[in-house]
């Protein structure tokens, strides 16, 4: 089987002591690519701190920063209450589209990803709260159909909820 991934590449050392080290990261997806850097630029949390973290799934770890969930982040590998009150308050309002992937052995078409977070902010402007948002979402990713549009998702949603 062939496989595309998603990389970065950063250096890791100290450059007094002339050790640096070139090391690559893959990701599956671009949205967990852009996870990962996002949690990366929180003070005090850097490359190492957040492979060694990484050990849920993204939407399992980003739908715990936007719930505030400082308990969950905790269990993390090297995150303590500190680093998690950081992580909160600097990424909880980016997390949606990440709580939003839908797990799967290979990743969704990114284009599907995009309409997700589109629907669940339309459906916060129609009213819902956001966990109501969250659920109807989830619940027609797991149909696992591709949308190419808002206007796609929201009419596989009335279609469901009408029966």
């Amino acid at each position: 089987k062939e496989v595309s991934l998603k990389t970065i590449e950063y250096i890791e050392g100290n450059p007094q002591k002339g050790r640096l080290t070139p090391r690559m990261v893959g990701f599956m997806s671009h949205a967990e690519r852009e996870f990962f850097e996002l949690v990366c630029s929180v003070d005090g949390v850097g490359v190492k701190k957040t492979l060694r973290a990484m050990v849920r799934p993204v939407k399992e770890v980003a739908t715990a920063i936007e719930e505030k969930d400082i308990k969950q982040l905790t269990t993390l590998p090297g995150i303590g209450p500190a680093v998690a009150e950081r992580i909160v308050a600097k990424l909880r309002r980016k997390m949606t589209k990440f709580a939003l992937i839908v797990a799967k052995e290979f990743p969704a078409d990114e284009s599907s990803t995009d309409v997700f977070g589109e629907a669940y902010e339309a459906l916060l402007s129609l009213g819902y709260s956001a966990n109501e948002a969250r659920h109807k979402v989830e619940t027609i990713a797991a149909e696992g159909k591709k949308f190419k549009s808002i206007e796609e998702f929201l009419t596989a949603l009335y279609q469901q909820e009408r029966g």
